[in-house]
């Protein structure tokens, strides 16, 4: 069975980093594009950045572009997300989307398994 766990989120001072990890386990399929998502209440859930595994082609939202950074360790299926610079808008439950079908350079990670998905983790930034 498939688990996707992230970690890593928490409360930071804006100007702080953060690194989130997501470990996948149970499955040694490897989609063609792995993310992270957040969503903040009342808010809709967006892209924040995307990897696609057979390129390595990143997308940013343009909002983290410069801040940001996904990266992963195929040794332990392992993708992170290195944030720097937080600013009080970062503040959101972040997800991380383990199988999307598709990868586009204009928005990232598509087709993402809602079965997929990890149980999110927390960022607050303040000031």
């Amino acid at each position: 069975q498939v688990q996707v766990v992230e970690s890593g989120g928490g409360a930071v001072q804006a100007g702080g980093s953060l690194r989130l990890s997501c470990v996948v386990s149970g499955s040694r399929y490897i989609a063609n594009c792995m993310g992270w998502f957040r969503q903040s209440p009342g808010k809709e859930r967006e892209e924040v950045a995307s990897l696609h595994t057979r390129s390595d082609h990143t997308h940013y939202v343009d909002s983290v572009k410069g801040r940001f950074t996904i990266s992963r360790d195929n040794a332990t299926n392992t993708v992170y997300l290195h944030m720097n610079s937080l600013k009080l808008e970062d503040s959101a439950m972040y997800y991380c989307a383990s199988v999307c079908g598709g990868y586009s350079d204009d928005i990232g990670c598509f087709a993402c398994s809602e079965n997929y998905w990890g149980q999110g983790t927390q960022v607050t930034v303040s000031s």
